[in-house]
């Protein structure tokens, strides 16, 4: 019995759920980044634990920094990474830009499309949940920004409402950092995104970027910023001194509702686990009734 099938408390299952990854930053032969980091062997671990979580994505959305040098080899790569993956799952495979990403290379290698420097965007029906996929890179700088043909062809896609609401994807989020290179790096001109969004049916933004998993508010949505699987930013060390790490590496589970959206931060750690719950377990409690379940649950001893 899937444990997503079961409901137990006030809330029904998720209508929708999303495979949140970023920055995942590959190479053209798999050569180490900074000479530190197996970004390919980070990615394999990353995409066996989503497996191995159970999720059956609706969609699996790659924010941005997808290669490291935007290098025709390493998308392939990527792509040859991912496909079977999302094969198994059976869910289609957003990718969105980010600022390491050259737009030719991407289109060509992931998109099957012309190798132009056209912006990377699209629109996805997940079942009536709209997912926007936004393209915040600059060609040649590492800064993000929107402009004003991408605002214009975003304000008409969302000027009729989805049936579940609609999620943001892109690279750069709309939040501050507290870690100071992100402030010359962050998306410039926010205001011109704050006022399209406006009196929309948006109701999350997803992003990566930062190399750290975090969460804020913009234009009064939430915006969740997803860790990258390459390394991390170390957040233990002063603002003035953070630099990465090959540790602390995660994806998100975005779970979709009627009224919130969820976001929940899986850490790829091998760590030995208890045993106590389980799919049986969930199934015999499945079997009580409420007033059982409480009694046998959540009940303290006395």
């Amino acid at each position: 019995m899937p444990a997503a099938s079961v409901q137990f408390g006030q809330y029904p299952p998720a209508r929708r759920t999303l495979l949140h990854i970023s920055d995942t930053h590959l190479l053209a032969g798999n050569r180490r980044l900074g000479g530190r980091f197996d970004t390919a062997a980070n990615l394999r671990r990353a995409l066996e634990a989503a497996e191995a979580s159970g999720i059956r994505p609706d969609a699996i959305v790659f924010t941005g920094d997808l290669t490291d040098l935007g290098e025709p080899e390493a998308y392939a790569a990527l792509r040859e990474a991912v496909a079977p993956v999302a094969a198994r799952l059976d869910a289609p495979v957003v990718w969105v830009a980010g600022n390491h990403d050259e737009r030719p290379a991407l289109r060509r290698e992931l998109l099957d499309l012309e190798p132009t420097e056209e912006p990377v965007t699209g629109v996805w029906d997940l079942g009536g949940l709209r997912l926007v996929a936004l393209d915040s890179t600059v060609p040649g700088w590492h800064h993000g920004d929107l402009d004003p043909a991408q605002l214009a062809w975003l304000r008409e896609v969302l000027s009729t409402p989805a049936p579940l609401g609609t999620i943001l994807a892109l690279h750069h989020p709309p939040l501050p950092s507290h870690v100071p290179l992100f402030d010359i790096l962050e998306l410039r001109d926010q205001g011109r995104l704050a006022e399209v969004i406006a009196g929309t049916d948006v109701r999350a933004i997803l992003a990566g970027h930062l190399h750290y998993s975090t969460s804020g508010t913009f234009a009064g949505v939430p915006v969740s910023v997803a860790a990258a699987t390459c390394y991390t930013m170390n957040l233990a060390r002063p603002a003035v001194d953070v630099n990465g790490m090959d540790a602390g590496q995660s994806f998100h589970l975005v779970h979709v509702y009627d009224d919130t959206i969820t976001h929940a931060v899986v850490p790829v750690v091998d760590a030995p686990t208890g045993d106590y719950f389980s799919a049986e377990w969930v199934e015999r409690m499945s079997r009580l009734t409420p007033e059982e379940r409480l009694e046998a649950f959540s009940r303290k001893p006395r």
